[in-house]
């Protein structure tokens, strides 16, 4: 993949800025950043909380005095001429700040606006259409790259599915099914946005509408991201049950942009469970969660079960892990991939919206704007840059 190094907004103050530093997964994204990003590159921690921006600086200065030097930007994110001042000061604005769909419109409006690239942890299927409706033309015409799921939403999946059609034959019809396995907690953060989301099923087929309406079709091609049924899996010797998350349709998105993906395309993602009680009683339970969703006051009571900017301790952390692995068939081929690492809900998260961001901040990349998936904006830079920060992606076997 060739590209270019852009220098839009070089002479702003910052490369990049973190939004939200001091909830949970964006004190350990920040924690990331000290320790990664390379000699010389000028970021900020930025929230609505002063005094809590100066403990974590503090905090980070106890590993490297060098962090007592970080600036705070005071913003809230309801604030628009705060949040489009914070937009125009960097290059690159990574966000943590959900649920996104009740606080993440002012700040990607802004970056938009100012050909800032903006990341994000998104999970929020209506989030995501109503940006493309509202903001990815203002954001082709500035240069602004706004990239959503940078996180376990949706990288594992987008990446993985990247890489393993890059093992498959051109020019054919190609399928793609990920299996997701793994241990460990979801952050206070993501379960709140997963229960903004599913009590918001009516604007959020709306805004699935609305952007159906303004994408241009695919001509000559297809590219699909379907639910599929839950099945008894013999690639992997698992009971698959479909997940109903972004991934499927941020994959879709990302084959319906490269040409690599064949003419005809399509991408099923399910959990991976090995006994069929437990993958009975998991459908159960996201039934009857998404059933309370639709309640206000349960709602609030299942949000308030595990409030955002809490988590697990660092030992718990350690013990977490996920694996996702792909099975791709296309031209007589049969490859299967794997996608590993640690703790999928925060340090791994952290990981890949640092990543994603020092990404877009310094790397070579394809000259494409607007609204995209981490596989178009970043894709080979991205991928090598999360296999040298310790995620694994192989090629278990082919066929």
């Amino acid at each position: 993949m060739t590209g270019q190094v852009r220098h839009v907004g070089a002479e702003r103050p910052y490369d990049v800025v973190l939004f939200g530093a001091t909830g949970f997964v964006g004190a350990l994204t920040a924690e990331y950043l000290a320790a990664h990003a390379p000699a010389g590159t000028r970021w900020a921690l930025a929230g609505r909380d002063r005094s809590k921006l100066e403990r974590l600086r503090e905090r980070l200065a106890e590993t490297d005095p060098e962090c007592a030097k970080l600036p705070l930007e005071v913003v809230d994110a309801a604030d628009p001429a705060g949040v489009r001042e914070l937009a125009a000061a960097t290059r690159v604005l990574a966000t943590t700040v959900g649920p996104y769909v009740l606080y993440g419109t002012e700040l990607v409006a802004a970056c938009a606006a100012a050909g800032t690239d903006y990341v994000d942890l998104t999970g929020e299927p209506e989030f995501v259409d109503r940006v493309y409706v509202e903001h990815d033309a203002r954001a082709r015409e500035t240069g602004a790259r706004l990239v959503h799921a940078c996180g376990f939403d949706s990288i594992p999946a987008d990446l993985g599915a990247y890489f393993t059609v890059q093992q498959l034959p051109e020019g054919v019809p190609l399928t793609v099914d990920g299996f997701m396995r793994g241990g460990g907690l979801f952050s206070g953060g993501t379960l709140a946005s997963a229960l903004t989301a599913l009590g918001r099923g009516r604007q959020t087929l709306a805004a699935a509408r609305r952007r159906r309406l303004h994408e241009p079709r695919l001509l000559g091609r297809r590219a699909r991201g379907p639910v599929g049924a839950p099945r008894f899996s013999r690639e992997t010797g698992t009971w698959a049950v479909p997940l109903p998350t972004l991934d499927p349709r941020i994959v879709a998105r990302s084959a319906a942009a490269l040409e690599r993906y064949g003419p005809d395309f399509r991408y099923r993602h399910y959990a991976s469970v090995r006994h069929l009680p437990v993958a009975l009683g998991g459908v159960a339970a996201v039934g009857t969660v998404a059933a309370l969703a639709q309640v206000p006051p349960a709602r609030e009571w299942l949000m308030n079960r595990w409030e955002p900017g809490q988590g697990p301790d660092a030992e718990r952390r350690a013990r977490s892990w996920f694996s996702v692995r792909f099975v791709g068939e296309g031209g007589g081929t049969r490859v299967f991939t794997e996608v590993s690492g640690g703790d999928p809900g925060y340090g791994e998260t952290a990981k890949m919206l640092a990543e994603s961001a020092l990404c877009l901040a310094y790397d070579a990349l394809p000259d494409r704007t607007g609204q995209l998936t981490t596989a178009v904006a970043m894709g080979d830079a991205l991928l090598g840059r999360l296999r040298r920060a310790g995620i694994g992606f192989r090629v278990a076997d082919v066929r």
